[in-house]
C-alpha cells in the first residue's frame, strides 16, 4: 500500500492512541512489522504549540519513514497551521483526526462531533491539504450515531479536498468503543471512493485480520487496542496474511527483554519521574496478557517511584511468573 510516495512495509498500521503511541512504543511496533505508526494526537492549539507535552508528543528522532503526525482541531487555520508545524518538525504524513470519541474533544467540536458538519468537515479538509505539501490522511468513525452514519459522503468529501487515504472506524461516536465493530459501512465507504482506505475496529487475531480484510475490501487494517502489551501482533498478523502462518507468541525471554526494554526507553524519553507513571499502565497491559500472572503483584510496582527500583521489581515478578508457570 502507498500513501503519497511512501510504500508501507506491510498493510498494518498503529493506531493513533491519545497517551499511548508515543515514541518508544512506535518504535517498538515497528520492529514488529507495522507499516506505520501514528503518533498520539496533538492539539492545534496555538497557544500548546510549545508546550512540552506537545513537543514530546512531535518527537519523531530516530524514528524510521514514513513519520506520520495526527492533529486534532475544529478550526481550518489553525488546523492549517498545526500541519505546517508539524512538517517542520519532522512530520512526513499529516493525519486529521475526526474520530476521537472523548467528551473533552466533541464538547470543543473537534474529533468525531466534526461529523456532523459537513461542511466545516470540508474546510478543514481543503485548508489542511493546502498548507502542506506531504500527504494528508484522514480518521474518522462510521458516523455520530446509528441514525446519521455518514461516512461515505465524508469519504468523498475527503477524496475531493486531496486526501490521500482514510482510516475508518467501524463505531459511531455514540457506541464509544462498546459492541462489536461493524464493517459494512467500511465496505461501502471502500466502494465508494478511489483513496486506499484502512480498516479499524476490534482487529485483534489473525483470523480477525483476515475476515475484516475480505469483508471491507480494505487496502490496509489498523491496529489500536489489541497491541497494548502485545506489539508482536503485528508480526503474527503479518505472518499469517502474507505467508499463511500461524506463529506463537514469543518466548519468555523475548517477552522479558520487551518489556524492559520498553520501561527502559520510557523512563529516558519522559525523564526518571513521568517515564515511571507512564510506565506503570504498559507493564499492567504486558501482566494481562503474561501467562501465571497474578495481576494482583502488581500493587507494590505501581507505587514504586524510583526508576531503577520500577525495573527491578518489573524483572522479579515477570521472572517468577513464568517459573511457576514451568513448575
Amino acid at each position: 500500500m502507498h500513501i503519497g510516495p511512501y510504500r508501507l512495509d506491510s498493510r498494518l498500521i498503529l493506531a493513533p492512541m491519545a497517551g499511548v503511541t508515543d515514541r518508544p512504543f512506535r518504535a517498538i511496533c515497528r520492529s514488529y512489522g507495522a507499516g506505520l505508526a501514528v503518533s498520539e494526537m496533538v492539539s492545534s492549539n496555538p497557544a500548546l504549540q510549545d508546550d512540552r507535552k506537545t513537543r514530546l508528543r512531535c518527537d519523531h528522532l530516530g524514528e524510521p519513514e514514513p513519520r506520520a503526525i495526527q492533529i486534532l482541531g475544529a478550526d481550518p487555520l489553525h488546523m492549517a497551521q498545526a500541519a505546517r508545524l508539524n512538517v517542520e518538525r519532522g512530520a512526513q504524513i499529516i493525519d486529521i483526526n475526526m474520530g476521537c470519541p472523548a467528551k473533552k474533544v466533541c464538547n470543543v467540536a473537534a474529533g468525531s462531533a466534526l461529523l456532523r458538519d459537513e461542511t466545516q468537515v470540508a474546510r478543514i479538509l481543503e485548508s489542511v491539504v493546502k498548507a502542506v505539501e506531504v500527504p494528508v490522511t484522514l480518521k474518522i468513525r462510521t458516523g455520530w450515531d446509528l441514525q446519521n452514519r455518514n461516512a461515505v459522503r465524508i469519504a468523498r468529501l475527503a477524496e475531493d479536498s486531496g486526501i490521500q487515504a482514510l482510516a475508518v472506524h467501524g463505531r459511531t461516536r455514540a457506541c464509544g468503543f462498546s459492541g462489536m465493530a461493524e464493517y459494512s459501512t467500511i465496505a461501502e465507504v471502500k466502494s465508494a471512493v478511489g483513496i486506499p482506505v484502512i480498516a479499524n475496529g476490534d482487529i485483534d487475531s489473525p483470523d480477525k485480520a483476515r475476515f475484516v480484510l475480505d469483508t471491507t475490501g480494505a487496502d490496509a487494517l489498523m491496529v489500536g487496542r489489541a497491541a497494548l502489551g502485545r506489539p508482536w501482533q503485528f508480526r503474527t498478523i503479518n505472518a499469517f496474511l502474507t505467508e499463511g502462518l500461524r506463529l506463537q507468541d514469543p518466548e519468555p525471554t523475548e517477552r522479558h527483554r520487551v518489556l524492559i526494554q520498553h520501561v527502559q526507553e520510557l523512563h529516558a524519553f519522559y525523564g526518571p519521574m513521568a517515564g515511571v507513571r507512564i510506565a506503570r499502565k504498559h507493564i499492567g497491559w504486558y501482566a494481562k496478557h503474561w501467562p501465571g500472572f497474578a495481576l494482583d503483584r502488581l500493587k507494590p510496582l505501581f507505587s514504586e517511584e524510583k526508576p531503577d527500583r520500577q525495573i527491578q521489581l518489573t524483572r522479579e515478578l515477570f521472572e517468577t511468573a513464568f517459573r511457576k508457570l514451568a513448575a
